[in-house]
């Protein structure tokens, strides 16, 4: 039987019309609460370097007022490594940042970085995923390669 599908619900943008408004509304919590409401399976937001979309309090709200799970995407910090261990999401992807783009643009090359990549699958387990500019077969292969490097067991 297929595994059906799920919904997840990214609220960085309704953070990013709250600051440019200035404002403290729209409230990407609220919206994670109506999502939700409405059936979404789990959160995700992307606590930027710049913080132009959520923002560290967004985060610790997200925590502790959403009983789904949340997919924290970051960029491949030391500063971001300590918010995911402190906040402890469902998942964190990594992702690349570059401050002239909009929104992500693009993946990891996780192949170039693997040995970057490495500290974060240690620290993170199995809650680390990547954001890659590759085949679903190719990241699941990177991944595992990172999982089992991290745990010390060697894969073919």
């Amino acid at each position: 039987m297929p595994r059906p599908l799920r919904l997840g619900v990214n609220i960085d943008h309704v953070a990013t019309i709250r600051n440019a408004r200035g404002g403290r509304h729209p409230d990407p919590v609220r919206a994670a609460r109506l999502a939700v409401k409405a059936g979404a399976d789990g959160i995700t937001a992307h606590l930027r370097e710049d913080r132009r979309h959520i923002s560290d309090d967004d985060i610790a709200r997200l925590v502790r007022d959403i009983d789904r799970p949340l997919n924290l995407e970051m960029a491949a910090t030391d500063e971001m490594l300590a918010i995911a261990l402190r906040h402890r999401p469902h998942a964190v992807c990594l992702v690349p940042e570059r401050r002239i783009e909009v929104t992500t643009e693009d993946g990891l090359d996780a192949a170039r970085l693997f040995d970057r990549l490495r500290p974060y699958a240690q620290k993170l387990g199995d809650a680390i995923f990547s954001g890659l500019d590759s085949s679903i077969r190719r990241m699941r292969s990177l991944m595992d390669k990172v999982r089992a490097s991290a745990t010390g067991a060697e894969t073919a």
